[in-house]
Formats: structure tokens, sequence, C-alpha cells
């Protein structure tokens, strides 16, 4: 495909997606594989080395799925590199091999990140946004960061904005805040939202706040069974429930859970589960590895085997379990339930 070609099929599947035009899901996702087969050398070479590149794809179950590593080593995109902005990183624990997801448009990306996010809590211009976020401050490239930076911008509040590793700015913020009648949302890293309870005075309670997780805890903490987190994380906040934000670097869509760990699939993600014995076949059971088909992706590679374990609940529902013991501790949401 010729380089204006390619550019024009990313910005005709960037404005279906913005446009949430994706009732053809299933049409979108062959069409994209055929594409990122021609246009995606790492990920023909991947499915030809399966024996895989002469099959007749006629359903997304017969579509290979890319093991999620192969983002720490290869630079996974489809079309010349000279068409892509720049790359988002992992973040990885000290020593790790981090994953690089090249972008053709930070725009899209936020764009795309700031509706999905609207589909779930309405209008971000409702929301004082507290960003607490420290360990991907530290380093750059964070998706994270970019997308909590876009929130904490379009809330258009004084109140909104990241901390470090100031809790006790933090904490007077919660204070001010919970007399106002207005909602807050506490977006922080799961290491960081324990230490602020640790360190932290009495926190008022309100009505208005909710406390989202991303996952992670960086090497700094012991992994924790998601139960007893959350248990932890009500009880410091006085809240009924914790959210969750599902994301990763290899990943343009997020999913996000209003408690219990389940998550709500936005309109451009599916998700198959895989036998946890044998990679290469579909789990008949209700739970499995998860593969992911995200079609904001275009411009990378859009299916890709994930390490996470999960439970599907319907066609758009999935609760993530865990992970695979022999994959490394990464910094997205990944609790062993």
């Amino acid at each position: 495909m010729t380089n204006n070609k390619t550019i024009n099929y990313f910005k005709c599947f960037a404005e279906k997606i913005l446009a949430s035009n994706l009732d053809d899901f299933e049409d979108l996702a062959l069409d994209l594989y055929k594409f990122q087969l021609e246009n995606n050398a790492v990920y023909r070479n991947y499915v030809k080395a399966r024996g895989l590149y002469n099959r007749d794809v006629k359903e997304l179950i017969d579509i290979p799925f890319l093991p999620i590593g192969f983002f720490k080593n290869h630079q996974i995109v489809s079309g010349p590199l000279a068409h892509f902005e720049g790359f988002f990183t992992s973040s990885g624990t000290t020593g790790s091999i981090t994953s690089k997801h090249y972008y053709w448009s930070q725009e899209f990306y936020l764009r795309h990140s700031f509706h999905l996010f609207e589909s779930e809590y309405g209008n971000i211009a409702d929301w004082h946004v507290l960003a607490l976020l420290p360990s991907y401050l530290e380093r750059e490239g964070s998706s994270l960061v970019s997308m909590a930076d876009y929130f904490i911008s379009q809330s258009g509040s004084i109140h909104s904005g990241f901390y470090l590793y100031n809790h006790e700015e933090l904490l007077q913020k919660l204070k001010e805040l919970a007399f106002s009648n207005e909602k807050v949302l506490l977006l922080g890293v799961t290491f960081a939202l324990l230490d602020f309870l640790e360190g932290a005075g009495e926190i008022p309670k309100n009505d208005n706040l909710i406390v989202m997780e991303t996952g992670g805890m960086k090497g700094r903490r012991k992994e924790m069974v998601r139960e007893e987190l959350h248990q932890i994380l009500k009880a410091g906040f006085f809240v009924d429930h914790i959210h969750s934000e599902y994301g990763m670097t290899e990943l343009m869509s997020q999913a996000y859970s209003k408690g219990d760990g389940i998550y709500n699939l936005p309109l451009s993600m599916r998700v198959y589960l895989r036998d946890v014995n044998d990679p290469l076949s579909w789990s008949e059971r209700s739970q499995g590895g998860i593969n992911i088909i995200d079609l904001a992706n275009f411009h990378s590679c859009a299916f890709i085997e994930t390490q996470d374990l999960g439970r599907k609940l319907g066609e758009s529902k999935i609760s993530v379990l865990g992970r695979f013991d022999n994959s490394e501790v990464r910094g997205c949401n990944l609790m062993l339930n």
C-alpha cells in the first residue's frame, strides 16, 4: 500500500472510532487484519512462522493474536516509521525491558481516551481530576500521564492537577473539596494510593468522591488480591466502591470498572479467551488468557495476546483475574484474584 493510501486508511479508521461508528465491528476487524498482515512486517512474519499466512480468515476467532511481549523488542507498526509521531513506553520494574508502542497521532489517542471516559462518567467539566501518579510522572513516555494531563486540562477546574509525593497538599485539597458538593476523581497508581493512606491524616468522607486505581505496585509493595486491596482503599477513603481503569501501553483503548473488578468494554474493544495450557487454542471455559482486539490499534497491531487472565461476563464485560505466573510485573491492572 502506498504511503498516501496508508495515511488515508489511518484517517478513515480514526474517524470511525471517534464517531463511535463501530456497529460493523467484525467487518472492520477482518479488514484491519488484512491491512496489517500486508503492512506490518513483524505481525506478518509472526503469522508466517505459525504457518497461518495463507489461512482463509472468515471469522474473528480465526485471526492470530500477537504475543504482547513483541512490543519489547520490535517496532510494531503498520506502515513506514516516518508516519509515526512518537511512542509510549511501559513502566516496567528496575532492570526489566520496557515496551514501546509507536503512535500515529497522539491527538487521536487523547481524543479517543477522552471519549471513552466521558462515555462512562459523563462530562469531564463536571469533575475535579486529582492524579496521584508519582512513578509515571518520574519518567517520559507514559500514555497514562498523557491521558491524565488531557483530562485535567479539559476539566477546566482550578483544583485539578498532578501530585507527586506531596501528600499533605493532596489531603488539604480533598478536605477543601469534601464540602463543595462537586464530583471529585482521584486517579492513582495502586502503591501511591496505599502510601497516601498510610501517611496522610484523616480523610474526610465525600459522597461525591470516586477513587480509581490504575493498578501497579511497581516493586514498591507486595502484590495483593483485589478484594483485600479494595477493602483497604474503601475503608481509608470512606467510599462504597473502588473504580479501576484497565489499560496498557500496548493498547489505545481503556476499559473501566465501577466496582468489583468488572470492566465495561468500549465499542472499540473485544475480548476472547485462550486456553491457559495451550495459547494457540481457544478456551471452552468461561475463563482463560485474555486476547484483545482493539480497533484503535489500527496503526500498530490490533490483535494482542496479553499476559492477563480473565473471565468473560457476556460480550461487553470482563473480570480481570490476574496474570500468568511467568509474566513480568508491570504497571497496569494486574492484581490477583
